[in-house]
């Protein structure tokens, strides 16, 4: 069963120091936080606060070669947790056709977001 769900906000984790995306259901009765590094909670954040970079980041790119390749990011799932891991998948719809792409949620979420996924 997948559960549609949206970026709540970013924070730190105050034991670790580390940064969490927190996720939540359209009715906000579910939250799924996911520990992500330093690199990829900044690329979130902006993106989320939509400041632009003066080159294209990472995501930036590979959000530009997916379209360019006249294909279409249709969805993200976090799919799997194992071993205190969370898994991803990329959606995205080639000449009709849907492939997904293994993924780390957390670049999953910033592409997602570039791509209005």
């Amino acid at each position: 069963m997948q559960i549609e769900m949206t970026i709540k906000g970013l924070m730190i984790d105050p034991i670790t120091n580390t940064p969490i995306v927190i996720l939540r259901d359209k009715d906000g009765q579910r939250v799924l936080p996911i520990w992500v590094g330093n690199s990829e909670a900044n690329a979130i954040a902006l993106q989320i606060e939509n400041v632009t970079t003066p080159r294209p980041m990472t995501h930036d790119l590979l959000k530009n070669v997916i379209a360019d390749l006249r294909a279409r990011i249709e969805k993200i799932v976090v799919s799997d947790l194992k071993e205190n891991t969370f898994f991803a998948l990329i959606y995205l719809n080639v000449n009709g056709e849907v492939m997904a792409v293994d993924a780390r949620p957390s670049d999953a979420i910033a592409l997602a977001l570039r791509a209005q996924a």
